[in-house]
């Protein structure tokens, strides 16, 4: 079930971080713990997905994603886990999932919709993507490598960017329509990266959380 419901300090935004989670690992967790911290969130929604029309389905199966998320989430008092898309048999779009949220939370409560600055520079790609800006703000997670420049961005994006970019205070004056980023300092590492050395029998305790990777050897996933 849903655990939109938990959510009750109002006048706080609400972080989604959507994703295949195959598996979660470390540089998740850095950062949603790092949006909170910047962005001064009340909570991040942790959104597993359950068939992504845009990629390769998961290796690992959806009941696997979701039980590591919940065990990668399970220690933090402000991190929550909706597991309404993991479970829908359906490719998902991520309109329709902030719709699905706004049916659940109202219309006045500003909701932050987190990505990296990868994504969110090949973000025109994504289905009825305009529709985003009415839905929700847009967080993102900037590292030196991905320059947040409208000279880096397809033009349309530009526009967006440059017409709707402001700072964390922006985003409890409205429920939506604000562009913010904020730095990782951190290093990165990729599920792609994880599963490697999975498979390849090197360490990975440096990347993945304890329970997660015992998840992992426990049911045997990415071992081949």
């Amino acid at each position: 079930m849903s655990f939109t419901a938990k959510l009750t300090v109002i006048n706080q935004p609400i972080g989604l971080l959507g994703g295949t989670f195959d598996p979660v690992h470390t540089a998740h967790l850095r950062l949603a713990e790092e949006a909170l911290r910047q962005l001064g969130l009340a909570e991040v929604l942790w959104i597993p997905a359950g068939q992504p029309h845009h990629r390769a389905a998961p290796l690992a199966a959806p009941e696997h994603r979701l039980a590591m998320v919940s065990l990668a989430t399970a220690g933090h008092p402000r991190f929550r886990v909706d597991d309404a898309e993991i479970l829908n048999a359906t490719p998902g779009y991520t309109v329709p999932m902030l719709e699905r949220l706004r049916r659940d939370l109202g219309d006045r409560r500003p909701l932050v919709l987190l990505m990296g600055a990868d994504a969110f520079l090949m973000l025109t790609g994504w289905h009825r993507w305009r529709e985003l800006f009415r839905l929700a703000h847009i967080g993102i997670a900037s590292r030196p490598t991905f320059p947040l420049t409208p000279a880096a961005m397809p033009a349309e994006l530009a526009e967006e960017f440059q017409r709707r970019h402001g700072p964390p205070a922006a985003l409890t004056q409205t429920a939506a329509g604000v562009i913010v980023d904020f730095p990782l300092s951190a290093g990165t590492v990729s599920a792609t990266e994880v599963r490697a050395k999975l498979r390849q029998g090197t360490a990975a305790d440096t990347l993945l959380p304890a329970p997660v990777l015992d998840y992992i050897h426990r049911h045997h996933l990415y071992s081949n």
